[in-house]
């Protein structure tokens, strides 16, 4: 090993500075213990960039790993030698060969993270700051594919965990999560109701719900990372993206900005998109409207059970993400989910989860609208493996 590999692995290498309250601009040191929102907003991790460091970090990317962790310098850790790291991230761009006329479609597929969704970025970098910061464990609730990733980091990082999730989880899941020693709690509908079983406990746990914590986003905003550097560092025109909590949005508009800081990134920011389903839509009602706030949604009701969100601690982040980037919000149906990914995997050799064909369906409805225009480039986010919906070989309706 190089005396200069020796150094970058075992110095603190990032370029972290402090967190701040995204409503009142309140700044918090960065090891302040678990930040959860007094303000009920989200907190946020700042930097020091400039695009003398963009230049740096563009040299230094050449010679590392494709994974989350090649983006250090952008991510709050403060021993990068002693990271928990499962080999999340770094996942591929795959071209669609028939998407609407004109129209050029990636998709960015997700599911070879190691639970098999995106929700491992997240967690990978919530459960490495909790370790970091000496918390006695973590929980949240969860819809399933975050219950997954906390399960496994947290089992990498000897932290005791607990998972609440609705009763109609696919068993699946609750089987994996048992597996990596997770504590699981099983009740109500929805992420609201498993919320409450949490409450219950006075052991001191930290709560990584979403925007609960700092750092998710901090581990999710990657995917804008990757993005840009796979484009060539000129982005795409569009990313389309399935909105439950909404993290995803929120963080890779961060990424797009501390991009522009360092100077990697100009003017042009991809215009954000964010697809919900018709029977449970309140970001895209809020947007539509033209409201700050989303209303949070009565009696949601779908089997893309990633999206089955009733409301978003960052929606007023969402919708200004959305706003900022001159951006749009729509709906979908349940039946186009289903035959959506019929198409793909007889049409395209894909095997898309119900999160990412609603995106792909958004996508087609998009371009039917008229806002995505011929010769646009468009990445549509495949969120999370098929395979964790199924029950012993059967995938669960929990319609």
């Amino acid at each position: 090993m190089s005396s200069s590999t020796s150094i970058e692995q075992s110095a603190a290498v990032t370029w972290a500075r402090d967190l701040v309250s995204s409503k009142s601009g309140r700044h918090l040191n960065l090891r302040a213990q678990s930040p959860t929102s007094d303000e009920e907003v989200p907190w946020l991790v700042t930097y020091d960039l400039d695009p003398k460091k963009g230049a740096v970090l563009k040299t230094r990317l050449a010679g590392r790993p494709w994974s989350l962790w090649r983006y250090r310098e952008l991510l709050p850790v403060e021993r990068f030698a002693d990271r928990i790291d499962l080999g999340e991230g770094g996942t591929p761009l795959i071209r669609v060969r028939h998407s609407p006329e004109g129209t050029q479609l990636w998709l960015k597929e997700e599911a070879g993270n190691p639970t098999g969704s995106f929700k491992d970025r997240g967690l990978s970098l919530a459960v490495n700051r909790a370790r970091e910061l000496g918390a006695p464990g973590v929980q949240l609730p969860s819809a399933g594919n975050a219950a997954l990733a906390t399960a496994a980091f947290a089992a990498a990082a000897g932290l005791p965990c607990r998972v609440a999730l609705p009763s109609d989880t696919p068993g699946g899941i609750v089987d994996r999560c048992r597996l990596f020693g997770a504590d699981v709690l099983l009740g109500g509908a929805t992420l609201v109701d498993s919320a409450l079983e949490l409450q219950a406990f006075e052991d001191g746990f930290w709560d990584l719900s979403t925007f609960r914590e700092p750092y998710r986003v901090e581990g999710k905003k990657t995917m804008g990372l990757e993005v840009v550097e796979q484009f060539g560092w000129d982005p795409p025109d569009w990313i389309v993206y399935p909105t439950g909590g909404g993290t995803g949005i929120v963080a890779m508009y961060k990424a797009f900005r501390e991009l522009q800081a360092l100077g990697l990134l100009q003017d042009r920011l991809p215009r954000l998109a964010a697809v919900q389903m018709a029977a449970f839509a309140p970001i895209v009602r809020a947007f539509q409207s033209g409201e700050e706030r989303a209303v949070p949604w009565e009696e949601p009701r779908t089997r893309v059970w990633g999206l089955r969100v009733p409301r978003s601690l960052a929606d007023s982040l969402i919708l200004g993400a959305l706003r900022e980037t001159r951006g749009a919000a729509v709906t979908v149906g349940e039946q186009e989910v289903v035959e959506t990914r019929a198409r793909f995997a007889s049409q395209e050799g894909l095997w898309l989860g119900p999160e990412g064909a609603a995106a792909v369906v958004g996508f087609e409805k998009l371009v039917d609208e008229g806002l995505i225009q011929a010769g646009e480039r468009t990445v549509v986010f495949q969120t999370g493996h098929p395979a964790n919906y199924f029950e012993q070989g059967v995938e669960t309706d929990r319609s």
